[in-house]
């Protein structure tokens, strides 16, 4: 990746930042700002906070997801937003359920941004994508069950491009997943499987992150 990819990233989280085609969603759109960066990580939607505070897992879900990652991979949240690339299955708000809680997004509204997270991959062309939550991870496998997936290393191709996927379970305060047996074991087998992956590695050897825009 080069000059080239940088400024085509940088215009891409531009127009990204200015969509408003799903007028279902409370906008602004969430980015994690143009990381050129070998490893995608794919939430499932921001929160009602994200918006407000301007980066993805900006609250409660993010503060274990980034422990998750200083356990097992060395790199506190700092460091792993300035060196890996941030995105999510739709990147507004989709506002609250009637019954409580967020809403699901439509398919629409995912088919939507599907077409950001496609182009991200053309520009990325990403060694390692790490999906957070079954939302997430049902774009890309089947997911009838965290169990048969969380926990190994699964290999992607979309298009002429293939990668290494390793899903997580979603770090949401308000399922006990990922805290209790055997989730607690699955998610720590699935931090061990992406803290050795090369393109992880890398990521965390690098000495030089990068400022997001």
């Amino acid at each position: 990746m080069g000059r080239s990819a940088e400024l085509h990233l940088k215009q891409h989280v531009t127009r990204l930042r200015q969509c408003r085609r799903c007028p279902g969603v409370v906008p602004p759109p969430v980015s994690g700002g143009a990381i050129l960066s070998e490893v995608m990580l794919i939430g499932q939607a921001p929160g009602v906070r994200e918006p407000v505070l301007e980066r993805p897992f900006a609250h409660t879900a993010g503060k274990t997801l980034f422990r998750w990652f200083e356990e097992h991979c060395g790199l506190d949240e700092a460091s792993l937003r300035s060196r890996v690339y941030f995105a999510a299955v739709i990147r507004c708000f989709p506002g609250k359920a009637p019954g409580g809680g967020d809403r699901v997004p439509s398919r629409e509204e995912i088919g939507n941004c599907a077409l950001w997270m496609n182009m991200e991959l053309d520009i990325l062309k990403p060694q390692l994508v790490i999906p957070i939550g079954k939302l997430a991870i049902s774009q890309f496998i089947e997911c009838d069950k965290l169990d048969s997936v969380i926990g190994r290393k699964f290999v992607v191709r979309r298009g002429d491009h293939v990668f290494d996927f390793v899903p997580l379970p979603h770090p949401s305060g308000a399922s006990p997943w990922h805290r209790v047996s055997p989730g607690r074991e699955l998610l720590a087998k699935a931090m061990n499987v992406i803290a050795s992956l090369p393109a992880m590695k890398r990521i965390m050897k690098s000495t030089s992150p990068r400022k997001p825009i």
